[in-house]
């Protein structure tokens, strides 16, 4: 989850370096086509296609579809909101609307461990969102947008999580991702995607697809098979760790005492989750 996370915080480095003028439709709906195409590739080159009708057809069309409103919402926050804020609101509401509907629509009722995590890491994301934004009239509806990327990911989540249940996680993820990227790909066109076809723009369109999405979802599926829907979301805050620390030596960003705060409050959420509690008893005496 943690290695997927750290892919898709190379999300907004990618952008910064594509065209100015792409739209935000026209890089989400890039995004997922290029991404599908290489999980549909990889998943034929070794065999594992499998069919999608065996996939249940409603937390499919629900994973589906919520990956390409993600893909909306995200892009566009970013847009409206700014980078850092955008990302970070994202993000970062990601662990309470997963939390929720983990809760609700799983029975996973949030343990302490997860409730600390969460705050620490927030907290974390907080300090990062307001090192490039302080002293600026942030856009309501890009707060919006925002937001509904953090709940359409968590839902995204929490369907993919029942796909991968009961069936190969790369096979969820390919299927999940191509239906996606068909919901998106009318769109895309209607926006204009003249952009993409320059240099930079094709560059940025085979980093989103190949690596933010196609790997990193790869390694999404394998990991959500194996934590709980909460920790899963909680995990996916290493994005914005991983976008800081790019804007940092990529995009020359100032790295303030607030940056490191921030990064270092994110870093201590992940590990309230990642270090689990030994179970063995100590020992009366040391070994000698």
């Amino acid at each position: 989850m943690v290695a997927a996370a750290v892919l898709w915080g190379t999300t907004g480095t990618a952008q910064a370096l594509g065209p100015d003028d792409v739209s935000t439709v026209a890089v989400g709906a890039s995004r997922s086509v290029v991404g599908a195409a290489v999980l549909l590739l990889v998943a034929a080159l070794r065999g594992r296609l499998g069919d999608p009708r065996t996939l249940a057809r409603r937390p499919l069309l629900l994973a589906g579809a919520a990956t390409a409103v993600y893909q909306l919402c995200f892009f566009g926050g970013v847009r409206l909101a700014g980078v850092a804020i955008g990302t970070v609101v994202g993000v970062g509401s990601g662990p309470v609307w997963g939390g929720l509907l983990g809760w609700i629509g799983r029975g996973e009722r949030p343990g302490r461990r997860w409730a600390l995590a969460t705050a620490l890491a927030i907290a974390g994301a907080g300090l990062l969102a307001t090192v490039e934004t302080a002293g600026e009239t942030v856009d309501p509806w890009g707060i919006a947008l925002a937001l509904g990327a953090g709940l359409s990911y968590a839902a995204f989540t929490l369907w993919s999580k029942a796909l991968t249940d009961d069936h190969d996680p790369d096979e969820v993820m390919t299927w999940v991702m191509t239906l996606g990227a068909a919901l998106l790909l009318p769109l895309g066109l209607v926006a204009g995607a003249g952009p993409l076809a320059t240099g930079d723009g094709a560059l940025m369109a085979a980093w989103l697809g190949t690596v933010s999405l196609a790997a990193a979802y790869l390694l999404f599926g394998r990991g959500i098979s194996g934590v709980a829907v909460a920790t899963a979301t909680t995990l996916s805050l290493a994005e914005p760790l991983t976008a800081a620390t790019l804007g940092i030596v990529v995009l020359d960003e100032a790295l303030t005492g607030q940056v490191l705060a921030g990064m270092a409050l994110v870093f201590a959420g992940l590990a309230v989750l990642a270090l689990r509690p030994s179970t063995r008893r100590r020992p009366l005496a040391p070994d000698l």
